[in-house]
């Protein structure tokens, strides 16, 4: 059986959409925060946790609501079509509110705006595995993410084009062409994936298939024992201190890249002097350079061990924290910096997940997944808050000198993980080294 690209490639639009905005609201919001409305750093970076705060609440209430849904255009597709109307609609008032400098406005916009986002999210997320069949999710995952970074690239080149100069551009231009992508995304989505009748047709092939299996057992009594579940497993004492260091390890590489990256359009304006959009140029290098590096990591992740690979990206991004606090402006050869974070950021990421899938083998896969994802994304309420204190009420120079010291934090830590370090087979397709959980 082989993967329908085109039937994935329309489904990747959702996650094409999704990823613009952040990519979008991680860059301009702060901004809007400072410029327009003058609140501290603190505050700043409080505010820009608190899209964290609600996915932890939104992501699993609404991926369950659309898991019960049953519409006559899927499960699915009611809250991605909903979720993206509301969110374009309040993400025009956001930009009315910044023009008018009414904050009351502009927070209680900005929280229904997260509401929206967080309203699609997931059922967006779950809409490519409820209609791939199980074998061949992995290279549709990878199609995915190229459509995610894709999305990232184009919010990046719409901020370094229509984000003008001074301290209070005027934002509507960049906000209708994020709204656009959002809104024509999902359009051709839905014109082109029929979620119901494509839906209907899975569940009589898996209903085909698991006939067949059933039928062989029948058939075979040397097979009878295949059709019991795997018991579950007490995860041994030495690999669940390795699972702790990892899940440390993985706090610390996202507190310290996340401060980075939430930061880092008012850090290049105050120390770089850097105007407009301008600071999008390095971000879309870490990006493309992120996108071209997750071949090669593969292929040597299979060679030298996903642990080793860890530590050479955590060591790549390390030094390019420290150089860049000794920056005091702007230079093109910053770039090749950034270059090296976006490959150091795809080593980590490309396998840090699969070493917790691999330690938990035999245990509850699911359970320890979700714990993956509840450390990253408490790095991520965490560190806009500590971070934004420091530049606040230390200087805007801290920030390297916190991620280099958050990134060195979790060399330390990894070198204690000695488990779930299995050398992963040499990808089949070129697809499935971009099938990366982030």
């Amino acid at each position: 059986m082989k993967l329908n690209y085109k039937r994935t490639f329309f489904i990747g639009l959702a996650f094409l959409s999704i990823s613009g905005f952040w990519q979008m609201y991680d860059s301009i919001i702060p901004l809007m925060l400072q410029n327009t409305f003058h609140l501290g750093e603190t505050l700043t970076g409080a505010l820009m946790a608190m899209d964290n705060v609600l996915a932890i609440f939104l992501l699993p209430l609404f991926g369950t609501l659309s898991d019960k849904a049953d519409t006559k255009i899927g499960k699915r597709m009611p809250f991605i079509i909903g979720g993206t109307l509301f969110a374009v609609t309040f993400l025009m008032l956001l930009s009315a509110a910044d023009r008018k400098q009414n904050l009351m406005m502009f927070l209680v916009v900005l929280f229904l705006l997260l509401l929206s986002m967080g309203l699609y999210r997931s059922p967006a997320v779950a809409l490519m595995p409820d209609l791939t069949p199980n074998r061949l999710r992995s290279k549709a995952n990878a199609v995915i993410n190229l459509m995610g970074a894709v999305g990232g690239v184009y919010a990046l080149i719409m901020i370094k084009m229509l984000v003008g100069t001074g301290d209070r551009p005027d934002y509507l231009p960049l906000f209708l062409s994020i709204g656009g992508l959002m809104v024509i995304a999902v359009v051709i989505l839905f014109a082109a994936v029929n979620e119901k009748k494509i839906a209907g047709q899975m569940a009589e092939e898996e209903r085909l298939l698991e006939a067949g299996r059933q039928k062989e057992k029948d058939t075979s009594s040397g097979e009878f024992l295949s059709g019991i579940a795997e018991e579950k497993t007490v995860m041994p004492k030495e690999v669940k201190r390795s699972m702790i260091f990892l899940l440390l390890s993985i706090f610390l590489w996202f507190t310290a890249y996340n401060a980075v990256t939430t930061a880092f359009s008012r850090y290049t304006r105050v120390v770089w002097h850097m105007e407009g959009g301008s600071f999008a140029d390095c971000l879309m290098v870490a990006t493309v350079a992120a996108i071209c590096s997750y071949i090669p990591i593969g292929n040597i992740a299979s060679r030298v061990g996903r642990k080793k690979t860890i530590l050479a990206g955590i060591v790549l991004m390390s030094l390019c924290y420290f150089a860049a606090i000794f920056v005091g402006a702007y230079h093109p050869l910053i770039n090749i910096a950034f270059a090296a974070i976006g490959v150091g950021w795809a080593a980590i990421n490309v396998n840090s997940y699969p070493m917790i899938v691999e330690m938990s083998k035999g245990c509850d896969i699911g359970k320890f997944t979700g714990t993956y994802y509840t450390f990253s994304m408490a790095a991520q309420i965490f560190t806009p808050v500590l971070s934004g204190f420091l530049l606040e009420n230390v200087s805007y120079r801290s920030l390297f000198p916190y991620a280099f010291l958050f990134s060195a934090l979790a060399f330390v830590t990894m070198l204690q993980v000695h488990h779930g370090d299995s050398k992963p087979e040499k990808k089949k397709d070129m697809l499935e080294n971009f099938d990366v959980d982030d």
